[in-house]
């Protein structure tokens, strides 16, 4: 998977639209190949885009869970520790 696409399940609060749309788009891009399209593809892409934020909505509208909501604050706490064990071994 692509490290810059993050789960969006199961968290306090909601991802909103423009984290889905963030995925959406880096899904777009890593499937496509093409960070940024040429104008000729841009519209094809476009609505790839549009088309995969939706149904990613409304895949996490219909996904249920007992689990407890993940905090957002902790879970980029851990995330920013396993970035400065993961890069202290690649220095050292």
């Amino acid at each position: 998977m692509c490290r810059n696409i993050r789960a969006l399940h199961n968290f306090e609060p909601p991802a909103t639209p423009d984290e889905v749309h963030a995925a959406a788009l880096q899904y777009v891009r890593k499937v496509s190949g093409m960070q940024k399209p040429s104008v000729a593809n841009a519209a094809a892409v476009d609505r790839a885009v549009a088309e995969v934020a939706r149904v990613t909505q409304e895949l996490l509208d219909a996904l249920v869970t007992s689990a407890p909501p993940k905090d957002r604050a902790v879970e980029a706490a851990k995330a920013r520790d396993r970035s400065r064990q993961r890069f202290a071994r690649e220095a050292g």
